[in-house]
């Protein structure tokens, strides 16, 4: 049995923390270069430039890429073999977040209470953590800092059967008219199908971690990918929503079995930064 002390998972996540929000993923850049070779609004091309030249200054200058530092979301994959000794999972990533973002400048956006006192915990803490449990002897951790601006983008839909492809198509492009350009344009457009209330959203979300251009193993889905894409880019919102052919830079969908009474489908939308940072242990 291998084991994991929590101190190592606090310094582990604090670097992914300062990592995830001070440089882009490479594969993030890549598109955001092409979408330049292909967009002709001349405010679209405007925005795109302004990105990458913001990607480059936050790199040089170890500088966050963006104001809202995000709330902390952790997928953490745990190996069976592994045994965590010191703290708990939950208190070792938050003691990672909490130095993360009390250190490096990051600013703390997270609240107490949802709906009464709304008083900041100082810290950027609790983090959301999902854990999964894995075969092997390693853990895997990925922080994805989101941004409430896109987070407030997302939406879930409880669609019967009999609604189909087109009701998913349907609800996945409204879902980006009504909301997508207030989430900072172009998007990543992560798209969960099946399961239930609780678990659509999440794959939703998971499926933002997989790099752009990738494509579902399932050429069905991967076809719906691509015809997603094309909707939303259709609606021609465009980067920075000032209109264009690039509103987003990709989406994928993922999907797990459902109920015969059901098909449950998520949308989480996540802007142009898509900032997210993994590592073992």
């Amino acid at each position: 049995m291998k084991e994991i002390n929590s101190i190592e998972i606090a310094d582990l996540i604090e670097g992914l923390c300062i990592k995830a929000n001070i440089c882009a993923p490479e594969d993030i850049v890549k598109s955001i270069i092409l979408a330049k070779a292909h967009e002709d609004s001349f405010y679209g091309q405007a925005v795109l430039e302004d990105l990458l030249e913001n990607i480059e200054l936050a790199r040089k200058e170890r500088m966050p890429l963006c104001q809202d530092c995000g709330m902390v979301v952790v997928f953490v994959d745990w190996g069976q073999e592994v045994l965590l000794v010191g703290s708990t999972l939950q208190e070792s990533i938050d003691e990672g977040v909490r130095k993360a973002y009390l250190e490096n400048y990051l600013r703390r956006s997270v609240v107490n209470d949802p709906l009464y006192e709304r008083k900041n915990t100082g810290d950027n803490t609790p983090a959301i953590v999902h854990c999964r449990l894995v075969s092997g002897n390693e853990v895997k951790f990925t922080v994805v800092p989101k941004g409430m601006g896109s987070e407030n983008a997302s939406a879930l839909a409880m669609l019967s059967p009999a609604d189909g492809q087109e009701g998913v198509i349907n609800f996945v492009k409204d879902t980006i008219a009504q909301k997508g350009q207030n989430a900072c344009p172009p998007l990543v457009v992560g798209v969960g199908i099946g399961g239930n209330f609780e678990s659509a959203p999440i794959l939703a979300k998971r499926s933002l971690l997989r790099p752009t251009g990738s494509r579902n193993a399932d050429a069905r889905y991967a076809q719906l990918e691509e015809k997603l894409l094309e909707e939303i880019n259709g609606l021609g919102l465009g980067p920075g929503g000032y209109g264009g052919r690039i509103t987003a830079l990709d989406v994928h969908v993922e999907f797990m079995p459902t109920h015969i009474a059901g098909l449950p489908v998520a949308v989480n939308v996540c802007c142009n930064a898509l900032r997210h940072a993994s590592g073992h242990l």
